[in-house]
């Protein structure tokens, strides 16, 4: 009983934590950026990131399901950046400048594809997994949506910053070099998933695991491309910082560090460690390829 009390606190102080971060960080880098009457957009973004979770997580609860958890983040990424490029639209008499369309456009894109891609997934196998021993503990559902909420105002505050600041740069080489990543880091993403989506439709590889195309030169190269996207809005929203607004930057890396070693990653290794860790053909190919960063194939 002391136990399950104690994982409660934690969970619950966990979920707290990520408000008072994501509070304290929006605060930091909202800095010459347009507001509302007091509120920065940027919060503004944070507040409706955090009241959507919060809302959607009763139902998760009451009713033990988590179909429609990822469909809720692209939904949050959707209504965040498009209540603020609206805001902002108002704010400067429909004026808006190349590099906001851009960043707005390019999660947009992202956000959907993988948005839907992720609900097709757990219709089509009929649950997600990481949620087993999850949906049942109502902190640690709990603290699961407000991780989710976390991520999407994190992950987007460069994209947030860079629309809603009142600097104004033209959009330039470096523009074009971070939109030339997000294409690549985007189309990375795409192969992966449809790859890894085809191989597992294939009967024939039913409990196999897969070693070809990207996968041959790294174990998740959906995730490289999803980095590599994230830099690429960074370095397009680079030209239009300045001072605080610099801290919005730690949206790949939070990217990076959630995916490595919270969501991603980490629970995809140690799942496969568990299916095939006796599998030599396994073994072989942990050996032979990088567990991220990819190989240059030869």
């Amino acid at each position: 009983m002391g136990s399950a009390l104690l994982g409660h606190f934690r969970n619950i102080f966990f979920s707290i934590l990520c408000f008072v971060f994501c509070y304290l960080i929006g605060s930091l880098v909202d800095e010459n950026t347009i507001g509302q009457g007091q509120t920065s957009l940027v919060m503004i973004a944070m507040f409706i990131s955090f009241t959507v979770h919060i809302f959607l997580y009763i139902p998760s609860y009451i009713f033990q399901t988590e179909k429609f958890y990822d469909l809720t983040g692209s939904f949050t990424y959707f209504l965040t950046l498009s209540t603020v490029l609206y805001l902002k639209y108002l704010a400067v008499s429909s004026n808006l400048e190349l590099r906001s369309i851009l960043i707005y456009a390019c999660v947009m894109m992202w956000t959907f594809r993988l948005g839907s891609f992720l609900f097709w997934r757990v219709l089509k196998d009929g649950e997600d997994k990481r949620f087993r021993s999850i949906l049942p503990n109502f902190s640690q559902l709990f603290m699961t949506w407000m991780l989710s909420a976390t991520w999407v105002f994190i992950q987007s505050l460069t994209a947030l910053v860079a629309i809603t600041t009142l600097n104004k740069v033209d959009f330039g080489l470096l523009g074009v070099l971070g939109l030339i990543i997000w294409v690549m880091g985007f189309s990375v993403e795409v192969v992966a998933d449809n790859q890894k989506t085809k191989f597992r439709s294939d009967l024939k590889n039913k409990d196999k695991f897969i070693t070809t195309g990207l996968w041959s030169i790294s174990r998740h190269p959906n995730y490289v491309g999803e980095i590599m996207l994230w830099i690429g809005i960074s370095i397009m929203a680079l030209p239009v910082l300045t001072g605080y607004q610099y801290g919005s930057l730690i949206s790949p890396l939070f990217s990076f560090l959630l995916i490595y070693y919270v969501s991603g990653v980490r629970m995809l290794e140690d799942r496969a460690n568990k299916k095939w860790g006796n599998n030599e053909k396994y073994q072989d190919y942990k050996r032979n390829t990088p567990i991220f960063f990819p190989k240059i194939p030869k």
